[in-house]
């Protein structure tokens, strides 16, 4: 029964948490005379004395006293005598967990935004850099069209805005306090649950206490975040695993992020980028097995809530090594722009770019225009040549209609990627644009700001 009901081994995780909330009761227990000022000072600087002792290493955590909170309570006892039997009064351990779990994942998530915000200015770094680079950019891992190395960095840059939204979303929801809601059904003492809500941050107490004290909403919403970001994070390292592969060569990784062959001395293995790819399983299991645990349950605590806590520590500590991970590398990959600009070439990546020209200056209808360039690819097949290369009197014969010189003119990868104007695309100067507008957006958030 010890082995299966005890918590400890994982939930000593929340011991500050419950020292900073357990002081934060024992002030508002005094305030309201619930308690005399004696026994709060004495709760509040035996709770120090506590910490002191965790921070040190030297705390005798007891698997005989089951979680956390017994723990830190039988210790203060020890310290500080009876008046430690005090400190529970309008409390259970059902909202006293609460309490420390949301403040826990709270200060998770502060980390990990700022860890995001660093990711996303190593993207706005390389995207400077390569403004004007061209890449082939890819459908279906086909060719499709050029597009610029800038833009490929910056599309990352708006994916891991999303997911910081999606992170201070989650910490604005969660940021209700549970204590106070005592087992389940509040507390005949008048307490001030309004005072312990603003000591410890909260923006208010949780307005019911069954919910209070059976809500793991919290976990989930941070689970769901994680998930999503460790799926961008994936996407990410299989393009790192396949740009620095020999087939593609369009970057490049030093020996700070690669890793060499036990046995064929050649190899630079893009290891850090297969992990990052390989957490994502771990952190969707993490969301799968809270959800299973929470789908069942009847209002309000049940013991199956025990096992919330090993799959939100799990996630956030792969999800806070994968983005400082990633961080490293995307600030190391150096880029071939000469290597990037040969393979964007291939494939006819400018055909969109004659359909449009036949658009704009012939006033083909696009339907048509699309045909007749789909005629032209397959004659530069035959014939193995680029679409720039067919006489111009084979272009007027498929495309029926005078066509002179000027066609040539789109039919560039750096005409392409310069015409690319509209708002978000592909032109350096319009990626220069998007990189100074989120430089200024993630200063202005440095400076007291909203975060992007």
């Amino acid at each position: 029964m010890e082995a299966i009901n005890a918590s400890i081994a994982f939930d000593r995780r929340l011991a500050h948490q419950d020292i900073e909330a357990s002081r934060a009761h024992a002030a508002m227990l005094a305030a309201c005379g619930i308690i005399n000022s004696t026994d709060g000072t004495a709760i509040r600087e035996g709770l120090l004395t506590v910490l002191s002792e965790i921070e040190a290493g030297t705390f005798p955590f007891s698997a005989a006293l089951e979680d956390v909170h017994m723990n830190v309570e039988t210790r203060l006892s020890d310290i500080i005598g009876e008046a430690a039997g005090r400190l529970h009064t309008a409390r259970s351990r059902n909202d006293q967990v609460a309490t420390d779990f949301r403040m826990w994942t709270r200060e998770r998530i502060d980390e990990l935004s700022d860890g995001l915000r660093q990711l996303i200015v190593a993207f706005l770094d390389q995207a400077e850099a390569g403004s004007g680079w061209i890449m082939p950019g890819f459908t279906h891992l086909q060719a499709a069209q050029p597009v610029t190395w800038g833009h490929h960095m910056m599309a990352y840059v708006e994916m891991f805005a999303r997911d910081r939204s999606r992170a201070l979303d989650a910490r604005r929801r969660m940021n209700e306090c549970p204590l106070g809601a005592a087992a389940l059904a509040g507390t005949s003492f008048p307490i001030d649950r309004e005072m312990t809500a603003e000591t410890l941050g909260f923006d208010r107490p949780s307005a019911n206490s069954l919910d209070a004290v059976s809500d793991r909403d919290f976990a989930l919403d941070f689970l769901s975040f994680a998930a999503i970001t460790a799926m961008h994070l994936s996407r990410l390292a299989e393009e790192v695993v396949v740009w620095a592969s020999p087939g593609f060569r369009f970057i490049t990784l030093s020996d700070r992020f690669s890793t060499g062959s036990s046995i064929m001395p050649q190899k630079r293995n893009p290891d850090a980028a297969e992990l990052i790819r390989a957490k994502t399983g771990r952190i969707n299991g993490s969301l799968m097995g809270l959800l299973t645990v929470m789908k069942g349950l009847p209002l309000a605590y049940s013991k199956d809530m025990q096992e919330d806590k090993e799959l939100l520590f799990d996630a956030a500590d792969s999800l806070a090594l994968a983005i400082a991970a990633m961080t490293g590398m995307v600030a190391d990959m150096t880029a071939d722009p000469v290597r990037m600009r040969t393979l964007a070439a291939d494939g006819f990546p400018t055909a969109t770019d004659l359909a449009d020209w036949l658009v704009r200056e012939r006033g083909m209808a696009f339907r048509d225009a699309h045909h007749a360039t789909g005629r032209l690819v397959r004659l530069a097949e035959s014939r193995g040549c680029e679409l720039a290369d067919i006489p111009l009197e084979d272009m007027q014969d498929i495309c029926g209609m005078p066509i002179g010189d000027s066609v040539r003119s789109v039919l560039t990868v750096e005409a392409s990627v310069s015409s690319r104007t509209s708002y978000g695309g592909t032109a350096p100067e319009t990626v220069r644009n998007q990189i100074a507008q989120w430089r200024q957006c993630l200063q202005a958030e440095m400076s007291g700001g909203t975060a992007p």
